[in-house]
């Protein structure tokens, strides 16, 4: 704080002196806290509605950071926030603006995702500083009980009407006694065909953050726990044609910062920042964090800060499909083939056949349209699989050159609505550029015109598409069932990769893994070759554990004699979409219990990729005192049918064998 002398002096020689000498005590004394008074202007602070979640936002030295406690234990120390753009810099230099509070309250409904209608309440803080050319930046956050979302939000500066984000200082620094479950990204370029990267990387598990040194950096989400007080689960959402995807950058100087995709990915197209128009903002990065896993399996942060961005252009049915490629592979492309799977399709009642790659050569567009009519006279209805590109990668199955232009996706599209096609599935993206961004959202923007749910293979992480684009249905971004057949690596970490996912990747976004596949050996054959490792009732669990609301499972034709057929009749049953999903009990890498409600039918699922059998007491207050079915494997590890009790205190003791599952319901 400032003063004219010439001013005060003048000013004091106009006061009678007894009042002269109070003064002058008063403005001494408000000279000397004038630092602190305006640093404390310069702290901003916002809890969640239950006090439990606080975010300190706070300029230090020019540079603006913030820290986060959950239960007043710290959950992230002070870390860095500030965007570099073409037109302005938001690093060091900053000053204090203003900052306000608020409140946020909506409820929603949303038919495909872990829970069917949600009640969001968040407190809000909208923080603003100004940059050495007065040009301001605000960090709007929203807190709920274990969720924090926040975004920049950026206003006009002056005539500047466009603008490119270059990079962000966005980080997060968690206690260095922290541990992380992280999927590395993947180096562009590289893979199948040069389609990397497409979040199919493996995972390290408990690893101690000072060891998190990958060269690109991780995916989003990514689960930190944080020594004995808690976990946090960091992820982005929101990102259509605004903006590029991000990741998680390596730790430096015990910082992880919020990642632009790498140059070189798309054949090196494109750039790797966010072109943006002013007035605009950011996608939101989000955080969810508690004391337990309960928050990150049950969290709906994707979801309550966006909104759709058109409607429904019809009543979109999900269910599930079966699907030859998966077992059968290229081979199966054949007229014969596929009215075999129609008819497994209908043998089971599943709603769906997905018909993969090279379809337009081996059958054709004519004999296609004579067996969707074949299919639709079983009450089975189409997907069909299409490359994305014909441009940034060498992929080179057909249909190709059919989705990556305008013109001929309104032109293909128009002859699958007319075929009577209800959905694609389109392979083949391997970037994170804000133009592969606008290559997804023109598709589904298309697609819905047409009356064509989508399905993404070969893609990213999904942020917040469910509630954005209504005829989403689900992106791979895992390493799912392809690999099992083509990876012993992945055959030997079934259990253990499936164990994480309802902590990570399914916890922010639906999952199109592709799975319950009930060969012993993943071929047409049967008899030898790749050996599945995990039990039939542990493909039976993934079928709850692994959420998306289409799902294409690996059955094959031969299951229907050789599978027990309470097996068959669980799937006949098994929900794809849920109200209500629920942490039971688990440790990421070591089993998972995950409970998913439709209706009045409960299903408690869960996977044990330890070495040995778990036994495991599970508190379950939806079946307290209820009889109900248990599926679980024997100690030979063939599966097992039987009726149980849960007790009256809602106690229920089960043993998951060894790569291993089991599945209680009362779903008769």
């Amino acid at each position: 704080m400032q003063f004219d002398s010439l001013f005060v002096n003048r000013f004091f020689r106009k006061i009678p002196l007894g009042i002269n000498r109070q003064l002058g005590a008063f403005l001494v004394l408000l000279c000397l806290l004038g630092p602190s008074l305006a640093y404390a202007q310069e702290k901003a602070k916002v809890d969640s509605p239950n006090g439990q979640v606080s975010v300190l936002v706070f300029l230090e030295e020019g540079k603006i950071f913030y820290s986060v406690t959950f239960e007043q234990k710290s959950m992230l120390e002070k870390s860095p926030l500030g965007l570099v753009t073409n037109a302005g810099s938001f690093t060091q230099e900053l000053s204090f603006v203003k900052s306000n509070t608020g409140e946020e309250k909506k409820s929603y409904t949303q038919d495909r995702i872990k829970q069917s209608f949600i009640q969001y309440h968040a407190n809000t803080l909208t923080y603003t500083v100004k940059n050495s050319a007065d040009q301001e930046i605000s960090v709007h956050f929203q807190v709920s009980d274990n969720d924090i979302a926040f975004r920049y939000e950026l206003p006009m500066w002056g005539e500047t009407k466009g603008i490119v984000v270059e990079r962000e200082l966005t980080g997060y620094k968690f206690p260095s006694a922290s541990t992380a479950f992280l999927s590395n990204m993947m180096r562009p370029m590289t893979g199948f065909a040069r389609t990397a990267p497409s979040y199919e990387s493996g995972y390290v598990a408990d690893e101690p953050i000072a060891n998190t040194n990958a060269p690109l950096g991780y995916v989003f989400p990514s689960l930190f726990k944080i020594g004995n007080d808690g976990w946090v689960l960091l992820s982005e959402t929101g990102v259509g044609s605004n903006y590029t995807a991000s990741h998680l950058s390596a730790i430096q100087e015990g910082v992880y910062t919020v990642a632009y995709p790498q140059a070189a990915q798309n054949n090196g197209f494109g750039s790797s920042g966010a072109q943006l128009g002013l007035p605009s903002y950011t996608p939101w990065r989000t955080i969810t964090l508690g004391n337990s896993l309960k928050p990150i399996v049950e969290t709906t942060i994707p979801y309550d800060v966006v909104d759709p961005l058109y409607k429904p252009s019809t009543n979109y049915k999900f269910g599930k499909g079966t699907w030859s490629w998966i077992v059968w592979q290229d081979n199966s492309m054949n007229y014969e083939d596929q009215v075999a799977y129609i008819d497994l399709a209908a043998a089971m009642g599943f709603e769906y056949i997905l018909i993969d790659a090279w379809w337009d050569e081996r059958i054709g567009y004519d004999r296609m349209e004579e067996l969707i009519r074949y299919a639709n006279s079983k009450d089975v209805d189409v997907f069909l699989w299409y490359n994305s590109n014909g441009t940034v990668n060498d992929a080179f199955q057909t249909p190709l050159h059919k989705m990556n232009t305008s013109f001929a996706r309104k032109k293909e599209m128009k002859w699958l609505k007319a075929a009577g096609v209800k959905g694609l599935k389109v392979d083949f993206f391997g970037g994170d550029k804000q133009e592969t961004m606008r290559l997804y959202e023109d598709i589904l923007v298309e697609a819905n015109e047409h009356e064509l749910m989508i399905i993404f293979h070969g893609a990213t992480l999904p942020r917040g598409w469910e509630r954005m684009y209504p005829n989403f249905v689900g992106s791979e971004a895992v390493i799912a069932s392809e690999m099992l057949i083509f990876v012993q690596d992945t055959r030997e970490k079934e259990a253990f990769y499936a164990t994480l996912h309802p902590f990570i990747r399914n916890s922010v976004a639906s999952m199109e893994y592709g799975g319950v596949l009930l060969n012993k050996f993943l071929n047409k054959g049967n008899r030898q070759g790749q050996e599945r490792l995990t039990t039939d009732v542990f493909q039976l669990a993934t079928g709850v554990l692994f959420q998306n609301p289409v799902q294409m499972f690996g059955l094959t034709p031969n299951n229907l004699e050789e599978v027990e057929p309470f097996v068959l009749d669980f799937l006949k049953k098994l929900p794809t979409t849920w109200d209500e999903t629920r942490y039971i009990a688990g440790y990421p890498g070591k089993y998972s219990v995950i409970g998913r409600r439709l209706g009045e039918h409960w299903y408690i699922a869960g996977v044990n990729a330890e070495k040995t059998p778990q036994t495991v007491k599970l508190q379950l207050p939806m079946f307290q005192g209820k009889k109900v079915l248990l599926y679980n494997d024997d100690k030979a590890k063939q599966p097992t049918l039987q009726t149980v009790e849960v007790g009256k205190n809602g106690e229920f003791t089960v043993t998951i064998q060894s790569n291993g599952g089991f599945v209680l319901t009362n779903h008769e």
